[in-house]
Formats: structure tokens, sequence, C-alpha cells
């Protein structure tokens, strides 16, 4: 058996648009170039939580969603477990591992439907909800490995900023978004993720991958 790695949907995420820089992160450490990062996302991935928990404790959804969808968000005790990194959903095989991280998880009847915040400065487009696929599938794999049962399907909720006013308040539209999920999808990117691993030799150059010359420099002068 070779090596042993931890994968996550973010990874993953990675092996989907480019196995070389995948390949370099995981194994050489080696990540792609980032500019600055806005806080302000991470600031209302806070609040959102926050904002969920206050209705967790009488077992309701945010008014915002009501009508919308019939299900109840798991108890406190279980999401605070599943939102952290160490303490969450994990499936393992082989030697590799695949965690994930949920902002969220509704149940309906006996179903978990995971559920993950997304905020956003302009409107949606025809695609968005596809840059999300790989990460509500290992979602939905993961409740599903760990016990769960699931219904192959996840929810994004939308946090738009719809206008901001003199005094500074922000107003927001709130979009609920169903997904189909495949979870066979979702292990068949992490097996493929973890053969590429195994490998010793390093990936050929993707031409379609801006960061891959990049590296190629970065390694030439270590």
């Amino acid at each position: 058996m070779g090596t042993s790695y931890t994968l996550s949907p973010s990874s993953l995420n990675l092996f989907l648009d480019c196995p070389r820089c995948f390949w370099l992160y995981v194994k050489r450490k080696i990540s792609r170039p980032e500019g600055p990062v806005s806080t302000l996302p991470r600031g209302m991935d806070g609040l959102i939580k926050k904002h969920f928990d206050k209705y967790r404790n009488s077992a309701k959804l945010p008014p915002e969603l009501e009508g919308k969808i019939n299900a109840k968000p798991v108890g406190q005790e279980m999401i605070d477990k599943w939102r952290n990194w160490r303490t969450g959903l994990r499936y393992e095989e082989e030697g590799m591992s695949l965690i994930g991280a949920l902002d969220e998880c509704f149940v309906e009847g006996e179903v978990y439907i995971p559920v993950d915040y997304k905020t956003r400065g302009y409107e949606l487009k025809d695609n968005t909800t596809g840059y999300y696929q790989n990460q509500l599938d290992v979602y939905t794999f993961l409740l599903q490995k760990n016990g769960f049962k699931i219904n192959n399907v996840a929810y994004l909720v939308f946090y738009v900023l719809e206008s901001l006013s003199d005094n500074g308040m922000a107003r927001f539209d709130i979009q609920l978004i169903k997904v189909d999920t495949d979870t066979q999808k979702a292990y068949q990117v992490f097996k493929e993720a973890g053969g590429l691993l195994q490998q010793a030799s390093l990936p050929q150059k993707n031409p379609k991958c801006k960061f891959c010359s990049w590296a190629a420099s970065n390694l030439n002068s270590q």
C-alpha cells in the first residue's frame, strides 16, 4: 500500500481542474499562487451560521426559508461536530481518507440533506450551481457512508446582495436551490484522485491550466 493522504471537496475540485496542480499541492505542498483574499465572505459565513443556530433551538428554519422546504435542521451538537474538519464526516478506504465540513444539514423525515451557504455580490447565472456540484456530491456521499439515509439531493442557499440603503444597511435576496447529487460520481473522483497520488512521477502539464508553467519554474528553482 502506498502513502496515505486525506482529501476534501476542495482538493478534489483541484484534481478535476488540473491533475498536475493537484499532485503538486498534495505531494509537494506547492500551492497555486493566490492574490489578496477578502475576509467578507468568511465573516458572512459565520453570521449566517449564527443566524441558523438561533432558530435551530426551536427546531425551525430561519423565516426566509419557511414554506420553501418541508424540513428541519439537525441538532446543535451534531452540526457543531460536522462543521469542524477534525470531527466532521469522514470516509476511509485503502489508506485514503475523504473528509468534509458541512455548513448545514436538514432532515426531511428520515432523510439527511446537506446544505451549503453561498454569498454573492451579483445575481446567479445559469451555470452557477455547477461550480458546487462536486462539493455537494461529496457531502451526500459522506452522509451515506456514515450510515445516514440520503436521497441524492442537496441544497444551496444563496445570499445575493440586492441593495444598500443610505444608512449602510445591506439587503439580500435569498434563493434556495435544490441540487441533484451523484454519490457514485463522488466515489469515482475520490478513487481516481487517490490513484494519481500513488504515482511517483509528476503528471504531464495540462495545456488548459495557466498555473502549470508557473509550477514548473517553481520546481526548477528548488
